[in-house]
């Protein structure tokens, strides 16, 4: 007879593995319905996952992809949290850059007068 492999709650692995600030906003996402485990939709928290589940989840705007690859024993620091999991996410390319000046840089105080004062006759062109 084999023995049964050990199993920790849903909430609380996604919390040990730093996916969500508090044990209450995981719980939040799983009673919401917005996690399976091995393609099976999950809303109950103490859910019971293994070494070898595969996660599915959102995590902000993003569908996060995982494979438990150790249950943990604490919530520790970001690099023992990512020894939980192996990530199967799609990686993306276009994330988002601020905003940039039309010069090079930031621009100075000088520049944005002139730009308000270009900013402004646009404005009363269109006006009158």
């Amino acid at each position: 007879m084999s023995t049964p492999l050990p199993k920790l709650r849903l909430d609380k692995w996604l919390w040990q593995a730093r996916f969500f600030k508090t044990r209450t906003l995981a719980a939040k996402v799983v009673t919401g319905g917005h996690v399976r485990v091995n393609s099976t939709k999950v809303s109950k928290v103490s859910f019971g996952v293994s070494v070898g589940d595969t996660l599915t989840f959102l995590q902000g705007r993003d569908v996060r992809v995982v494979r438990i690859q150790d249950l943990g024993v604490r919530r520790g620091p970001a690099q023992e949290a990512q020894q939980l999991y192996a990530d199967l996410s799609e990686v993306k390319d276009n994330v988002p850059r601020a905003p940039k000046y039309e010069g090079n840089g930031r621009p100075t105080k000088r520049d944005r007068r002139k730009l308000d004062l270009k900013r402004a006759a646009d404005l009363n062109d269109l006006a009158g």
